[in-house]
């Protein structure tokens, strides 16, 4: 009987998993946490609002108080901690048109059943619009290297696929979608769209402006929330908008938790339904790894993606998103 139960879970995961050239829109390499990795996006580094360490990347804003108190079991009931801010790697995601292709994973195929192939725009034909599918893995990097030792700190866990677009209704429906963001329909105008060339300024230069919540800076619209792009003319630029989409997405769903900044207290995370954009960077590790800099969300691809997107490519690409981290090291 146990011989029987092993050989039919053998045939049931051989028939859910394919290798790469099974589909030929499939490809992927896995990310190498130490050499693909860009190590200064950790920094700039606080210590309260004082920055310790910079970097290449403008900071967001600190507590004022370098001395914190946050609540402890009883008999302590008070515990007295440094607060300190840093960048850190949260996630990887893969954005890619075949179905069920992870990109980081090594480019091996899962069947997910019957969904939405991906398309291309005009960089591959004459067509406005495109699609993607995006996957969304824990990452935390940190806490595997030990590189912060205090538990309310960092991302804790292992490597998991948190988020598979291909069995999500609403990523290929934009009406489903509007059961997640039906503010969308206030932004769906020319006026509050052309608010967002100050946001790809913004982005440009410094940061993006959370005021603008519903733009994406150079990429594009934050809504909606699925994967269909208006208009491609750079693939990276697409597969960036919806990674930084997702990240929205999450947020609003409750997947990811933000941690307060400037003036407040550190102690906790707590929901933040509207995406901190400021408070998010990327860079890209798939397929042609950029370890030497980062990028904050909004900001235009022009400034790296040469090289980034061989003639040839089947238009997969994989990020990875770091989040900025306010916290009491106790």
């Amino acid at each position: 009987m146990k011989l029987t139960l092993i050989i039919c879970l053998l045939m049931l995961i051989l028939g859910n998993v394919a290798p790469a050239e099974a589909d030929a829109a499939c490809e992927g390499r896995f990310v190498n946490p130490i050499t693909d990795i860009c190590w200064k996006c950790l920094f700039p580094l606080s210590i309260g609002s004082i920055q310790v360490s910079g970097g290449d990347v403008p900071d967001t804003g600190n507590p004022g108080m370098p001395i914190q108190l946050c609540p402890a079991p009883p008999p302590l009931f008070k515990r007295i901690g440094i607060a300190i801010g840093y960048w850190e790697p949260v996630a990887l995601t893969d954005v890619t048109r075949a179905p069920g292709c992870m990109v980081n994973l090594g480019g091996i195929s899962i069947n997910l059943g019957k969904t939405q192939t991906g398309t291309a725009g005009q960089s591959d034909k004459d067509a406005a619009g495109a699609f993607y599918h995006v996957h969304w893995y824990k990452y935390p990097l940190t806490y595997w290297l030990n590189i912060i030792t205090s538990a309310g700190c960092l991302e804790g866990g292992d490597m998991d696929i948190a988020y598979l677009s291909e069995i999500d209704p609403t990523w290929v429906d934009s009406s489903l979608t509007t059961i997640l963001n039906p503010e969308a329909v206030v932004f769906a105008n020319p006026i509050a769209q052309a608010a967002c060339a100050g946001d790809a300024l913004a982005s440009g230069f410094h940061l993006p402006l959370d005021a603008l919540f519903w733009c994406a800076g150079s990429h594009g619209s934050m809504y909606p929330f699925n994967g269909w792009v208006s208009n491609e003319f750079s693939p990276l630029q697409s597969s960036v908008l919806l990674s930084e989409r997702m990240a929205y997405k999450l947020h609003r769903q409750g997947q990811i938790m933000e941690t307060v900044g400037k003036d407040t207290s550190v102690c906790f995370e707590y929901p933040s339904p509207i995406l901190p954009k400021e408070r998010w960077r990327y860079q890209m590790v798939n397929m042609y790894p950029d370890s030497t800099r980062c990028h904050p969300l909004g900001r235009s691809v022009m400034r790296w993606e040469s090289g980034h997107n061989a003639p040839n490519s089947r238009k997969n690409f994989g990020y990875l998103m770091w989040r900025k981290r306010n916290c009491v090291f106790l």
